[in-house]
């Protein structure tokens, strides 16, 4: 919810979904977070789990039977574009089998887009494993889309994060 040009960062991921995928499901801790997503007619999962493979199965386990793919987006990556996201999703609309993530010449980065035959894995991982466990046993399988700006990939983590990131 920290602000950042004048909104919350989790609006800037909404913002750069919207339109793309037939369904969107913000998964959260956060009680502020959720009313925000809502508010912008998102499904919510709202839950007070541990660890990150938690999100990945709460997510992935309200979508799989209905999707061929999953973009696991973070809400905390504001200068993400909406045509990388896209085209994260056309990509894969032709390579079903690929792993898609964005890169920035060598730098690979969120978001990732898993296809169907890895959902099982994903809803297999445990306590603090995410979605690179798969990137490191089938790197094979990644596929990449070049961003413009290697900020585009930037998280934040922390205050000196977010004021970085501010500055044009």
């Amino acid at each position: 919810m920290a602000d950042f040009r004048g909104k919350p960062l989790i609006e800037w991921a909404l913002d750069a979904t919207e339109g793309i995928f037939a369904r969107r499901i913000v998964v959260t801790r956060h009680r502020e977070v959720a009313k925000l997503a809502r508010l912008r007619g998102v499904q919510v999962l709202l839950h007070d789990l541990p660890d990150r493979s938690d999100t990945i199965r709460l997510g992935l386990g309200a979508v799989a039977e209905e999707v061929e793919g999953c973009l696991f987006c973070p809400g905390d990556q504001p200068l993400l574009r909406q045509e990388t996201v896209a085209s994260l999703a056309l990509n894969a609309l032709h390579d079903r089998e690929a792993i898609w993530r964005p890169v920035w010449r060598d730098t690979e980065g969120a978001p990732v887009l898993f296809p169907k035959w890895s959902f099982p894995e994903l809803l297999a991982l445990s306590g603090g494993q995410g979605g690179s466990f798969l990137l490191k046993k089938y790197p094979e399988r990644i596929r990449r889309v070049p961003v413009r700006d290697r900020r585009e990939l930037q998280d934040i983590d922390s205050r000196e994060d977010l004021e970085c990131l501010q500055e044009p």
